[in-house]
Formats: structure tokens, sequence, C-alpha cells
């Protein structure tokens, strides 16, 4: 069975977000191969029990009156890009979350909410070409030089401080911010 699709989040299984398991889903009990891993926001506590698809169709929301990103941490909270109340609507109650250091941001750009790529330490900012990199030493506040250049090795995408990002899906611009415990 193929997951549904994320518009932005679009592959929760590789930032590790859904995981193939047996297990039986709260909101829909069925098993379909599939988990959430990532935080849910209820009154009651549903860790690894919600299948990606009550999440997609919002009957998780709607059941379970949960959601998987703080509406709050939508565009930085207010460091980014205003977006519409419809699109935060999608992405905390609609969209698989991830789980940060503290509490977790969603880059917004275009008045659009980010694609969700992953955590990511040196390496991967690196892969990721210069805007990656620029995109993450502007959320540090960090001029060039010994300062950064320290914390920038120190980027563990398992690890910290590590790095969350995001691509915009209006205009392909790389953002995020960086965290660590």
């Amino acid at each position: 069975m193929s997951l549904p699709n994320f518009r932005y989040h679009p592959d929760p299984v590789a930032t590790g977000n859904v995981v193939e398991s047996e297990a039986e889903c709260v909101c829909c009990g069925t098993a379909r191969g599939f988990i959430y891993t990532g935080p849910v926001y209820a009154i009651e506590e549903y860790d690894c029990c919600i299948c990606p698809w009550c999440i997609s169709d919002g009957s998780a929301h709607e059941k379970l009156d949960a959601s998987f990103t703080d509406e709050n941490g939508i565009g930085g909270g207010g460091m980014w890009d205003e977006v519409s109340e419809e699109l935060v609507e999608e992405v905390a109650y609609r969209t698989p979350g991830f789980s940060g250091w503290q509490q977790e941001q969603w880059w917004t750009h275009c008045e659009d909410a980010g694609q969700f790529l992953g955590r990511a330490g040196r390496k991967e900012l690196e892969s990721l070409g210069p805007d990656a990199i620029a995109a993450i030493q502007d959320s540090t506040g960090l001029n060039d030089g010994p300062e950064w250049q320290q914390f920038f090795n120190a980027l563990d995408k398992d690890g910290s401080p590590t790095a969350y990002v995001f691509r915009c899906p209006k205009c392909n611009a790389v953002g995020g911010y960086q965290d660590c415990d």
C-alpha cells in the first residue's frame, strides 16, 4: 500500500517520522503497515499509534483533537512569511510533524509552507549547496569567521546542534533553522 502524498512533508519515511509497523492505528483501528513516530499534540498520549492515512485525511485531528506541529511554530512565530489559516491547518493537522531539540518551527517562504526535507548536519548541508548553508548560518546570527566555522563543523544530523531543512514549493529556495539541546 502506498503512503498518502504529503505536500509539505514529501518523504516522511526518509525523515524517520513514519516507519514500517504492524501496529494498529488508534484512530481507524487498521494496521496498514506504517505508523507515525513524530510529535502529537493532544490531551491523550498517542505515541507511535496513528497511521499516516488518518493524518492525511484529517480524521486523527477530528477524532483525537490531535495536531502534529504547533500552529504557532508555523512561520517561526513571525520570523518568516505569514501564511493563511488554511495553510496553518494543513501543516498542523494533516501533515506529519518532526521532533526537534526545542519547540519545532516550520519554515515558510513565498507565503507558503516549506517542504520539510529533514534534519541535517554539516555533510548534508554541504550536499544541499551554498544556499542551504547560508540559510542555516543566517538562522544562527553568526557572521563568517571562527565562531561560525566551529558551529558549522559541529552540526550533526543525529546529534546536537542540528539543522532542520525545508524547500519552498513555489521558488525552490532552501531555508530552515538550527537548534541544539
